[in-house]
């Protein structure tokens, strides 16, 4: 199930950024911040294509976070973070 997590785009592709509830988990679990999600996937160090799914990777705030997202239609799907 998707929800709309504020009312943000992702300055880059303009496209709004809809959370999985299995990432919205992980972000709780993790102490994830909807910002270090948006920063990793604006502006990763680095991104690894697999099949449709992108996985966005990041060193912030001494942390290596690495964001799993599709790009849909009209939307960017975050689908877990770690």
């Amino acid at each position: 199930m998707l929800r709309k997590i504020y009312n943000t785009t992702c300055a880059i592709s303009k496209m709004p950024i809809l959370l999985t509830d299995h990432a919205k988990k992980r972000m709780a679990e993790r102490s994830i911040t909807f910002k270090q999600i948006q920063d990793t996937i604006e502006m990763p160090d680095y991104t690894v294509q697999k099949g449709k799914k992108t996985e966005a990777v990041k060193k912030q705030d001494g942390r290596r976070l690495k964001i799993v997202y599709a790009v849909k239609d009209n939307y960017i799907k975050v689908i877990s973070v770690m």
